[in-house]
């Protein structure tokens, strides 16, 4: 008889961040009220699925994101710093098409394999798929739910479908409060999905980046 786990991977709401600024993992940016509703629409569309396992990256942002989940489902959220944002030398700028011409930023995009300006595509993939592969543990025939960041899921939906790990970051599918859904069979990976729960409230506005 084969085991059916899902691990979902909830990438948080919008952010409060009037100064435009490449947050990263800097404290104190939280959900704007807009993304307080998306957070709100992503727990609606978890109802009814059978969620055994909460867990979220320490960031405000996403434990904010998680606090409709843990409201509905009545559980405990275990914060994890393997899918915490990923980490960025650009962090607290605000950036432009100018910034190209700012010696501090072109000094670092000299690898976009890597990438040169944070933290290796490689070392981001390690880390999720060992948090993804616990949540599939303690999780097991049942659903749990990871609430992340638009890289680090990014990464683990390429590493499951396969696919170079370098990318156009304005290509990524994992917009605002999006969630992609890890569904295997026994401990093989049988399918990938993905779903935008508060798409209505984005719907005609290009994708919000992440690092």
């Amino acid at each position: 008889m084969t085991t059916t786990t899902v691990v979902h991977l909830l990438r948080h709401g919008e952010v409060y961040n009037p100064d435009k600024v490449l947050y990263g993992r800097l404290p104190d940016f939280h959900l704007s009220e807009r993304g307080r509703q998306m957070a709100e629409m992503a727990a609606e569309w978890f109802e009814g699925h059978d969620i055994a396992e909460l867990h979220s990256s320490p960031l405000d942002r996403t434990q904010e994101t998680a606090e409709p989940l843990q409201k509905m489902f009545g559980l405990p959220v275990a914060l994890d710093d393997r899918i915490i944002e990923a980490a960025n030398k650009f962090e607290g700028m605000a950036l432009s098409r100018r910034s190209m011409r700012d010696p501090r930023v072109f000094s670092r995009v000299y690898n976009p394999f890597l990438p040169s300006w944070g933290e290796p595509y490689s070392q981001i993939v390690t880390r999720m798929v060992s948090a993804i592969k616990d949540a599939r543990r303690t999780a097991w025939g049942r659903e749990a739910v990871l609430v992340s960041h638009q890289l680090p899921i990014w990464m683990a939906r390429r590493t499951a479908e396969a696919k170079r790990l370098w990318h156009r970051p304005d290509l990524r599918e994992c917009n605002l409060s999006s969630v992609t859904s890890l569904t295997f069979a026994d401990q093989r990976l049988a399918s990938v999905s993905y779903a935008e729960p508060a798409a209505e409230l984005y719907r005609d506005e290009p994708p919000v980046p992440g690092a």
